[in-house]
């Protein structure tokens, strides 16, 4: 039965035709924190409904409604880059959420700061500080799966980066602007990523670096994006959102938002066990 899996098509959401990957799955599922048990009866289901032109969407869907049943927190965990496309439809609460990320990695954010350059002022998604140096972070956001960053982008990066510094040289600063990022929660395609190297820009995508893209320091610190949620609204995780509030952790000791939404007791209660199960997974996870 394993063999004939390997055999099967499926049509990922860009509509290309691959080949399913039993491992890809596993390693998801696992991803999820879910051990090794829970992971062989997932694959066994999935793998005995899978069918020639099945779409990822639908194995997702099976997998991830699987995992709920098991545990809740291995369903938020499993549907990361899901929830990341649901901080949509506008690209703000991903520059919220890439600027919470970075204040957990020792930086000091700004979210849409004008800078002036050269030649014309610029409005920056996210400027970043940390020991005397300066970050000017273009985030690129996509709240449809399939769309990926081609060199256009960090091409017309560049020269923002490029005009601001020219600008910055001439002045008396507190720090110093070192470095370029375009951040998305998507890919680039290979030439986008051969320009950046080429030219210096920082690339940030859902899997690069390898080992340090958008995916790595969410699941290394715990830091989940509201929407991984299982049990809030799409309504209620919109209205955390335009607050502001965008982790999950931001939750945990002030419920403040939850009470202003009229969420009764028992529910709000069943939240923020959800939400503390993930975030605590991680911490024991990272200090065991």
């Amino acid at each position: 039965m394993e063999q004939d899996s390997l055999n099967i098509e499926i049509i990922k959401s860009s509509g290309e035709r691959v080949k399913f990957s039993l491992e890809k799955l596993r390693a998801s599922l696992h991803r999820s924190g879910a051990d090794n048990d829970v992971v062989d009866r997932i694959l066994n289901v999935v793998r005995d409904e899978l069918y020639q032109g099945i779409s990822t969407k639908e194995i997702y869907n099976r997998a991830y409604a699987l995992l709920k049943k098991e545990k809740r927190y291995y369903a938020s965990k499993y549907k990361l880059k899901k929830a990341i496309y649901e901080l949509g439809p506008t690209g703000f609460p991903f520059e919220n959420f890439l600027a919470a990320l970075l204040k957990y990695s020792g930086y000091t954010t700004k979210v849409g700061q004008v800078l002036v350059g050269k030649c014309v002022p610029h409005e920056i998604d996210v400027v970043a500080e940390k020991n005397g140096d300066t970050t000017v972070i273009e985030c690129k956001f996509h709240s449809e799966e399939g769309r990926n960053c081609n060199v256009k982008v960090p091409l017309y990066i560049a020269s923002r980066f490029a005009d601001v510094k020219m600008h910055w040289d001439t002045k008396s600063h507190k720090t110093t602007l070192t470095a370029g990022w375009v951040a998305t929660n998507t890919r680039f395609t290979k030439d986008a990523l051969q320009y950046g190297k080429c030219i210096g820009l920082y690339l940030l995508s859902w899997d690069y670096p390898k080992n340090d893209g958008l995916k790595d320091p969410i699941d290394r610190l715990g830091l989940y994006p509201i929407t991984v949620s299982t049990l809030l609204t799409n309504r209620e995780k919109q209205f955390l959102l335009a607050r502001d509030l965008v982790l999950c952790r931001d939750l945990i000791g002030d419920a403040f938002f939850l009470d202003h939404l009229g969420i009764s007791e028992v529910r709000k209660s069943k939240i923020l066990h959800e939400i503390k199960q993930l975030c605590h997974h991680e911490e024991n996870t990272k200090s065991s």
